[in-house]
């Protein structure tokens, strides 16, 4: 895979719009906020703010990763919907298309995770220095030594799901950071966050938005 940054120029898909938020699904290649540098410039939520001047962020979602983000689109919905991610009241479906074949049919992984600092943005497992981090799994089948996976993070650590997958012995296909060999010989990472429910931030009611797998 070629990690220079090519995003995709597709143009934006919106799922929902209203006066407080906006969701998008986000396509894999394009980084959700700028990174250093000019040629880094480009994202997600540089081309929203484009059409949208007063959007605002809220979550992130890695680069190589694709699905359903949601951003606020006044002060008091960034700060209502931020508070729901930092106490985990928000929900998030991911799929995830693993190297191997996964025993068992589900399980929960904890495995706390901090930045290693010598190879920069990666991360790794600590247990005495990490952050807690939890994601429950469940396999959904076995496509031809690979496996289809279901993921719902607990925590929202930075790479959490594409650690914990390689600390199972499962990376994430086509993942540029944590699949070698022929795990990584993939078009894309394939993680997708398939759905995300929120409380909306006027009025409190439960939504819940989803986008197709593209893999």
């Amino acid at each position: 895979m070629d990690n220079a940054y090519s995003p995709p120029t597709d143009p934006l898909v919106i799922l929902h719009e209203d006066h407080e938020v906006i969701v998008v699904d986000k396509p894999a290649g394009l980084l959700s906020v700028p990174g250093k540098g000019e040629h880094l410039a480009d994202c997600l939520i540089a081309r929203l703010q484009a059409a949208y001047p007063m959007a605002l962020l809220v979550h992130r979602l890695d680069r190589d990763t694709s699905g359903v983000m949601v951003f606020a689109l006044t002060p008091h919905a960034q700060r209502h919907l931020g508070l729901q991610f930092e106490k985990r009241q928000t929900k998030k479906t991911y799929v995830a298309r693993v190297w191997g074949e996964v025993e068992g049919e589900a399980g929960t992984i904890h495995l706390p995770l901090i930045v290693d600092w010598p190879n920069r943005p990666l991360q790794h497992v600590d247990h005495e220095n990490g952050k807690p981090a939890v994601t429950d799994w469940r396999v959904m089948r076995h496509e031809g030594g690979t496996t289809r996976m279901r993921l719902f993070p607990q925590t929202g650590r930075s790479h959490q799901l594409r650690v914990h997958m390689l600390e199972l012995g499962h990376p994430i296909l086509g993942d540029p950071f944590y699949a070698s060999g022929p795990a990584l010989d993939y078009p894309r990472m394939m993680l997708h966050a398939e759905s995300l429910r929120f409380r909306h931030p006027d009025g409190g009611v439960m939504q819940s938005y989803k986008s197709k797998v593209p893999f």
